[in-house]
């Protein structure tokens, strides 16, 4: 795998950065960490895995004050993004999988917790972590019957899961299927994300741009946009745009080419974040969110959300921060490997549409109607109330 990435590395920037944060690691940790430090190792695939276990890891640096608390990712998108992460006194990545590489970061290491987020399960890892008896468990966990782990050939992966001293899971049917594979210390907590998108209401989620924008026009939030959500999205917008009705959007990639591959199309007038200290805002009917981190707090001045990710493969992303905030949410057709998703088309304010004209008929009915979008808002924000308190559960084991 390492040479694989070493030779991937010379054409893709991002996996040249993840090759050469990884050659830093040990180096990193050797000269931050004493023998006599007690630590614990949180573990995350990438951003979106940090910000649903962010509420375990602040519950346990609340509890765990002595500890130095190492965290590490494998993408880096997440370690780029979180490297200054204020939840942990080292950021590294995570080396690769080798029983080598196992065995120098764990006797580095020595955590008295470790805690993995939702699927990033590394056998070399996990297998000398039992060897050290060290304490692990894996929260936020979903399973699928597909994966390897219940194939005739995942046996290499379910010893990994059996490492973990305990297995927190979002859903009875991930409970399910650990038992088919004589999994039992399970416990089905929910998913965490429901109390991180809660404790964004305890935060000031105001933007003095985004409210001078909006000013008393209904405000349709688009986050995480792909291509294929912008190219249903963008005639919509070219269409109705107005004073009355305004359009933020905030772009999964925002990178120049991705920027402008909107930008080009949108015949209306809009302006872009990185603009605004020298651009007048007072004639947009579109704003472009052409930075990161914004998205959360953006979505609290929304009156209608559309999230992206559901109209191509690359995946839905989180329904849940705009929920909080009660309003209604559109989505594309692709959301079956998101249990999330199905559960709130049934049971509340979101909406799921196929193409430009479904998503017209959709976003039109919200508009006119202010009684809907107040009905399926609140729907949005009681499926939330309702489904937090996974923090609590894992918290509370981890006391026993």
């Amino acid at each position: 795998m390492g040479i694989v990435l070493n030779v991937v590395s010379i054409f893709n920037k991002k996996i040249r950065l993840g090759v050469k944060g990884r050659q830093q690691t040990f180096k990193i940790l050797n000269t931050n960490l004493e023998v006599s430090d007690k630590t614990i190792w949180f573990h995350c695939a990438s951003l979106g895995e940090y910000e649903q276990g962010l509420p375990v890891f602040e519950a346990i640096r609340a509890t765990y004050k002595s500890h130095k608390i190492i965290l590490t990712f494998f993408s880096p998108s997440g370690y780029e993004i979180r490297k200054n992460s204020k939840i942990a006194d080292l950021v590294v990545y995570l080396p690769l999988d080798t029983p080598s590489n196992a065995r120098q970061f764990l006797d580095v290491l020595q955590p008295e917790l470790t805690v993995f987020v939702k699927y990033d399960i590394w056998p070399n890892f996990l297998s000398e972590l039992r060897h050290q008896k060290g304490r692990a468990i894996l929260i936020s966990a979903l399973f699928r019957k597909n994966q390897p782990y219940f194939k005739w050939y995942g046996n290499n992966l379910r010893n990994a899961l059996k490492t973990f001293e305990h297995i927190f899971v979002q859903n009875a049917a991930s409970k399910q299927l650990l038992s088919s594979i004589e999994i039992n210390n399970v416990t089905i907590s929910g998913d965490t994300r429901y109390d991180r998108v809660s404790n964004q209401l305890k935060t000031n989620n105001s933007l003095d741009f985004i409210s001078d924008f909006k000013a008393n026009s209904l405000c349709i939030v688009i986050g995480s946009s792909w291509p294929e959500d912008e190219d249903i999205l963008i005639p919509y917008i070219n269409a109705n745009a107005s004073e009355d009705l305004k359009f933020i959007i905030a772009p999964h990639n925002v990178g120049n080419s991705q920027i402008e591959h909107i930008t080009k199309r949108l015949q209306v007038n809009h302006i872009r974040y990185s603009e605004l200290e020298t651009h007048s805002k007072t004639d947009a009917f579109v704003f472009i969110v052409d930075t990161i981190g914004l998205l959360s707090k953006i979505y609290s001045d929304a009156d209608i959300a559309y999230v992206g990710g559901g109209m191509g493969t690359t995946g839905l992303h989180n329904i849940l921060e705009p929920a909080v905030f009660g309003i209604p949410i559109v989505i594309g057709k692709n959301y079956s490997k998101f249990p999330e998703a199905t559960l709130m088309i049934k049971e509340a304010g979101v909406s799921s549409v196929n193409d430009l004209k479904s998503l017209s008929t959709c976003l039109n009915e919200f508009i006119s109607s202010e009684q809907l979008r107040k009905l399926k808002g609140e729907l949005n924000s009681e499926f939330i109330n309702k489904n937090k308190g996974a923090v609590i559960q894992i918290l509370d084991y981890l006391r026993i």
